[in-house]
């Protein structure tokens, strides 16, 4: 088995298997029943037997018969019991495979435009990731009947679209992978920052993000965003162990013990978008991983070469202009050019998606506390903290509060 232990072995060769059966019969709720028979089967027979030397090819067949059983069974119901017998188990899979992968494809189907993000994230998970339904609706804070009807709809929309399991065409192939960088990067960020709940990292979420995006960039080697946003998730991952102190409360970037940082997903972040950044034009990812680079490779805080990440933030701006990339553009002003600098960036900021965005009334808080007014400050951080809807945030923005003279009860 190599390397591979049972359990990574499945994981890895599930989505392919599912894909393939995808591919030729475009049935995604009867092949991922069938799939998950399969493996099944493989767990029992190969934790007794060994795994079979060729075991992509094995399940191919096992999962292709069970789900021309499941075929027969429904057509039979429909009395089209002969349109099922018809089919017949392709004379390649019934070789040792050539190992065609078609997770790729699997992914852009999962992150068809014609689904909701939500829906893309939760196919993506079930289907490419492996999780439970069960899992899913956990990491999500909802019921799995909830969750099960989300997946369900999703894969009836992606059926009844019509949409061909191959490759997108040339001219679609941007987007669609765009696509699937975006619900990765939503992914990661659901787990590494939690929006709401007990946690604020919920790392099976985060690294199962990483897992998908490293499959990502062996299916496309040469292209330098999907190397951007791997090594985007590993440089913020890296900073996961020192984001809570020993009591459970928040620690902010520029207080965090640099010694507790993973040095290895520091040291194959730099080193991957050290790579990318030199192929072409560069994306939105390329300049956030430069930018979280220098955060991770400064031995403190005020060794931050902060000119560095203003500069790239201004690119940024051009690349990929958001409200969330002028606030975090302001603060690094301000880090570069003094609090009232950073101060009269955000003042000018006039978008209502920021209005209620506990992040924009933090870093005012934490501006006018480095200039000097802690009554307005104390104010800010308040309304941050109201606004907050993870319990980590509003116990850090409170204690900020109250750190800064009234009582805030």
């Amino acid at each position: 088995m190599g390397n591979d232990s049972f359990e990574d072995l499945v994981r890895r060769l599930a989505p392919q298997v599912l894909g393939a059966l995808v591919r030729r019969y475009g049935r995604f709720d009867a092949a991922e029943d069938a799939v998950q028979e399969a493996l099944l089967v493989a767990m029992r027979q190969w934790r007794e037997h060994g795994v079979p030397e060729h075991p992509h090819a094995w399940l191919l067949r096992v999962a292709s018969r069970k789900l021309i059983d499941l075929l027969r069974a429904e057509q039979a119901r429909r009395r089209r019991e002969d349109v099922a017998a018809s089919r017949e188990l392709p004379s390649e899979w019934n070789s040792p495979s050539d190992d065609a992968d078609d997770t790729l494809i699997l992914l852009t189907l999962c992150c068809h435009p014609s689904l909701t993000p939500s829906s893309q994230i939760a196919l993506t998970l079930r289907a490419v990731g492996g999780l439970t339904t069960a899992e899913i609706a956990r990491s999500f804070l909802t019921s799995e009947a909830s969750m099960v009807r989300r997946i369900s709809r999703a894969k009836r929309t992606i059926e009844d679209s019509g949409v061909p399991f191959r490759m997108p065409s040339e001219t679609e192939r941007p987007q669609r992978i765009d696509a699937v960088l975006r619900v990765l990067y939503l992914i990661f960020t659901e787990g590494y920052s939690a929006t709401s709940g007990p946690q604020l990292h919920r790392a099976c979420l985060a690294e199962e993000a990483i897992r998908l995006a490293e499959i990502t960039a062996v299916l496309l080697p040469e292209d330098g965003e999907v190397a951007g946003l791997l090594a985007l998730m590993l440089l913020t991952d890296a900073r996961a162990p020192a984001r809570l102190n020993e009591h459970g409360e928040l620690v902010p970037l520029h207080e965090q013990d640099r010694r507790l940082w993973k040095a290895e997903s520091i040291r194959r972040g730099v080193d991957l978008i050290t790579r990318a950044l030199p192929r072409g034009e560069v994306g939105q990812y390329q300049l956030q991983a430069a930018i979280a680079a220098i955060h991770d490779e400064a031995p403190s805080s005020e060794a931050t070469d902060w000119r560095q990440i203003v500069a790239l933030y201004r690119l940024l701006r051009k690349v990929s202009p958001s409200p969330v990339v002028e606030l975090n553009h302001a603060v690094a002003v301000a880090m570069a050019d003094g609090p009232t600098a950073g101060l009269a960036l955000l003042d000018a900021l006039d978008d209502p998606r920021l209005a209620r965005d506990r992040r924009l009334h933090a870093a005012r808080a934490h501006l006018l506390e480095l200039a000097g007014e802690p009554d307005t400050a104390r104010a800010a951080y308040l309304r941050a903290a109201e606004l907050a809807t993870n319990i980590h945030h509003v116990r850090y923005l409170n204690a900020r509060a109250h750190s800064l003279g009234k009582d805030t009860t």
